[in-house]
């Protein structure tokens, strides 16, 4: 057709979508119209109030849709490093019984399956099913990822950069405070449980956010 000509002998400008919807909207005010919909909306921009440690993106280790570490802000954050094959692995555990018990008090416990140890499962889903299954996993986990070294995720580097430790093994422990600062650094014999990890919980969950 010819760019000039209009369909059905119609002439002067083309009908969009969107004006087409606006007329029907004019002539029948009892039935609800939309234009379609227009091209998925790009992601939210971190609040004003996430703190910098906390603005990266992760995926989610059930089914790998994105999660922005700004959701926790405000939250007393453990974070650790996991694996499925170590001598530590039972800590899962514990850390999921910490998690229960100090989670309406504003606790979140971050789990990050790492090979950087060789002693982590193939892909992700076998790791989530191993998680659920054997220790009923219930707090927030990731795809794996690295968490030293070059290849470490930018996370990971600024927590070592903060902390000045990298992890040395599987289920290190980093401790950040509501505002987004690491306050502590445990090692990988510290259990989820002891008096060394719990008593410095409990002194940043009492502190008013």
């Amino acid at each position: 057709m010819p760019r000039h000509q209009r369909p059905f002998g119609m002439s002067g400008p083309a009908i969009t979508a969107s004006t087409l919807a606006w007329a029907l909207a004019l002539a029948l005010p009892g039935v609800a119209w939309s234009a379609p919909e227009a091209s998925k909306a790009a992601p939210a921009a971190a609040p004003a109030n996430c703190p910098a440690l906390l603005n990266q993106t992760f995926p989610r280790l059930q089914d790998e849709a994105p999660q922005s570490l700004c959701q926790y802000t405000g939250k007393v954050i453990l974070v650790v490093n996991t694996a499925s094959y170590c001598g530590f692995t039972g800590q899962y555990k514990g850390l999921e019984e910490l998690y229960a018990r100090y989670r309406d008090k504003g606790l979140v416990v971050l789990g990050f399956p790492s090979n950087d140890f060789l002693q982590e499962k193939g892909n992700n889903k076998d790791i989530a099913d191993f998680c659920e299954n054997t220790f009923g996993v219930r707090f927030p986990m990731f795809s794996q990822s690295a968490v030293r070294g070059a290849n470490a995720s930018p996370f990971y580097k600024q927590l070592a950069d903060k902390a000045g430790i990298a992890p040395r093994w599987n289920f290190h422990k980093y401790l950040i405070s509501r505002s987004g600062a690491v306050v502590g650094s445990f090692s990988s014999s510290v259990e989820p449980g002891s008096k060394q990890l719990t008593e410095a919980l409990e002194k940043q969950l009492a502190l008013v956010p």
